[in-house]
């Protein structure tokens, strides 16, 4: 299993969804329940992939129009990974922001 990298805010979001579906999550329902565009969620959805952290599969016939969907699901080690980066990032403090000072400007 490679390790994620690349961790960011999109990421965690699809992953929280992933590791709270006891189902396969359709790539457009990821989007909409992450509120991320499609564009940001299925790069991640791919990489993922290729990490072996998931699995994806189009589904068979179906009864709705369109194109078909993409279902994807958690390998058994993916969902231990991203538990574990979750709970990783959940004990993290939030760090204290600074004001941003105007410079330039005379008193």
């Amino acid at each position: 299993m490679i390790k994620l990298t690349r961790v960011t805010e999109p990421t965690l979001d699809v992953l929280r969804i992933l590791v709270a579906s006891p189902a396969p999550v359709w790539g457009l329902a990821l989007a909409k329940g992450a509120e991320r565009a499609p564009g940001t969620v299925y790069p991640i959805l791919s990489r993922l992939e290729d990490l072996g952290w998931l699995v994806g599969e189009w589904e068979g016939e179906s009864d709705h129009s369109g194109p078909r969907r993409r279902y994807y699901r958690l390998t058994d080690e993916g969902r231990v990974e991203a538990a574990s980066l979750l709970a990783a990032r959940a004990r993290r403090p939030v760090a204290a922001t600074t004001p941003r000072l105007a410079f330039g400007t005379s008193g």
